[in-house]
């Protein structure tokens, strides 16, 4: 099934999620239907509150970002196939030089910009199964890691973006929270009654 994607304005986007037992109800349910609902949207990244629920669980595939050309034959590599699910992830360190990568967002339709990360970051967190890893990644891998990581915190994108930038796409955020956008998937729009 598919859920809509809630929109920029909804208070769930914004409340530090909170961690899940093995037990939780319906989880692979809820798994498979996040795949679907990121797939449908052509996301790369989907965060458990980007489809209501405030729980620590976000998924990742960055394969669509293999076939770049700017990329190196071993960057694509990596990026191809990357597919992961993180259960109560938390991040234990992040380093490296921060750089800018252009990133949007699905539940910020139509908004992209220029936001800097730092290049590798280590996250220890629960897979599908409830097995523990900790891992280090770096480059793309990382960084859409650390967009879905803050969403599970409470955090966007747009939130790590300069006085001057935030200024400038203020009216486009407050269309979004009304519904006044343009999006090829379902969305919920927290100031709209009625339309998904």
């Amino acid at each position: 099934m598919i859920y809509p994607v809630v929109a920029y304005g909804d208070p769930v986007l914004r409340k530090k999620a909170k961690d899940i037992e093995k037990d939780y109800p319906n989880l692979q349910e809820t798994l498979d239907n996040m795949w679907e609902t990121m797939y449908n949207a052509s996301g790369v990244g989907l965060a458990a509150p980007q489809v209501g629920l405030p729980i620590r669980l976000f998924l990742v595939d960055t394969t669509p970002f293999s076939d770049d050309p700017e990329l190196s034959p071993e960057e694509s590599k990596e990026l191809d196939g990357f597919k992961k699910v993180f259960i109560n992830a938390q991040i234990l360190e992040e380093k490296g030089e921060e750089w800018a990568f252009n990133e949007g967002c699905l539940s910020i339709p139509n908004v992209r910009e220029d936001v800097f990360r730092p290049e590798e970051v280590t996250i220890k967190y629960l897979d599908a199964d409830f097995k523990e890893h900790t891992e280090t990644y770096t480059g793309l891998a990382a960084r859409v890691i650390q967009h879905e990581y803050d969403h599970i915190e409470g955090i966007l994108f747009t939130d790590k973006l300069s006085g001057l930038k935030k200024r400038l796409i203020k009216g486009k955020l407050a269309n979004i929270s009304k519904g006044k956008t343009q999006v090829d998937y379902r969305m919920r729009f927290p100031n709209v009654k009625g339309r998904q």
